[in-house]
């Protein structure tokens, strides 16, 4: 099989469910039975590699492994049965507000004294802790807004209109030199961290993969397109004061000028595409689709379920000295370009 460059190199399994997944993939076993898939631990490692080595199929796929497995009918069947267990655990799970109003109310409300990765870091983290951090984030920014852009056929009138500008500024604006994942891959520079897609799935823990898993699974499906819009709701109405002590963050640890520049873009760019996505985005879908409203409401708070979830799992390995990082820490540099 011609070998891809850009095709990242398949991470370790982590249990027996992503083991038969990447087994099957290379074309060396069979798929996990229902019985090992319905064990998995909804939350833990195994599960959440096992999906996300399935939705990776939709965006750059994998080195030695056939493009068709995309559409594999088998594979297709086991990523249902994935996605059932992590879907039902997510609607279990999420506190959902009453209203589509409550929830965006939630978004907009800075808590005093914050306690969240971006304080932290912004306060008191140290460089390796920003950099673990960003090896961590590499896994959604290096394919920033993709996720996002499987909703556009699904929308019409002032929805799609609102939502291709925001994601047109996130593709650049038409520059190649301004497409949000290359500047998060400078940033990585600047921390001294291989910009390679998919290098750091090995090392990221089960949150994050939720994190991103969470995304792929609400942009994958035309039935969860008010859930996607509520998810890229919360992350853009939330991201431009969390943008903001990440900028402070990067120039107190002193991680570089990129790194810097990174999330003062966002800082700038997302206050913009906050108006835009509240008033275009969710108003033209409620105003075609108003039995939409407690699927956006879900996407809103779920976003900040998962995202509590990783921020708990962060700061706790943090507090106790020791990395977030699955494998061993990111070794020691000694000057930041």
């Amino acid at each position: 099989m011609p070998q891809d460059p850009r095709e990242p190199q398949l991470p370790p399994a982590r249990g027996p469910v992503s083991a038969a997944v990447q087994e099957y993939l290379l074309g060396a076993g069979p798929l996990p039975p229902h019985e090992t898939v319905a064990s998995a631990d909804v939350y833990g490692d195994d599960l959440q590699l096992a999906l996300y080595l399935c939705y990776e199929l939709h965006y750059r796929g994998f080195a030695g492994v056939f493009a068709d497995h995309e559409w594999d009918p088998a594979l297709l069947r086991t990523r249902a049965a994935l996605e059932h267990r992590f879907l039902s655990a997510l609607r279990t799970d999420t506190p959902v507000r009453d209203s589509v109003e409550d929830a965006l109310a939630g978004l907009l409300v800075e808590p005093i004294d914050g306690t969240g990765v971006s304080h932290f870091l912004s306060k008191e983290g140290e460089l390796w802790q920003v950099r673990e951090y960003a090896a961590q984030r590499s896994l959604y920014h290096l394919k920033e807004a993709d996720p996002h852009a499987w909703v556009l056929p699904r929308l019409w009138g002032r929805a799609k209109a609102g939502m291709a500008a925001v994601e047109f500024d996130e593709f650049g604006g038409g520059r190649a030199d301004r497409v949000h994942a290359l500047l998060f891959a400078n940033l990585m520079t600047d921390l001294g961290l291989d910009t390679t897609y998919g290098h750091y799935l090995d090392a990221a823990c089960a949150e994050m993969l939720a994190t991103v898993n969470l995304m792929s699974l609400l942009g994958l499906h035309r039935s969860l397109r008010g859930a996607l819009v509520g998810h890229f709701a919360a992350v853009e109405i939330t991201s431009s004061p969390g943008s903001r002590r990440l900028a402070e963050a990067m120039r107190r640890t002193g991680a570089g000028p990129a790194a810097e520049h990174f999330y003062d873009e966002h800082v700038e760019a997302d206050a913009v595409h906050e108006q835009v996505v509240r008033h275009e985005v969710i108003g033209g879908l409620l105003a075609e689709e108003p039995h939409l409203a407690a699927d956006v409401a879900f996407g809103i708070d779920v976003t900040g379920h998962v995202e509590d979830r990783l921020a708990d799992r962060l700061l706790r390995d943090w507090a106790d000295g020791r990395s977030s990082l699955r494998t061993p820490r990111l070794p020691e540099i000694h000057h930041i370009s």
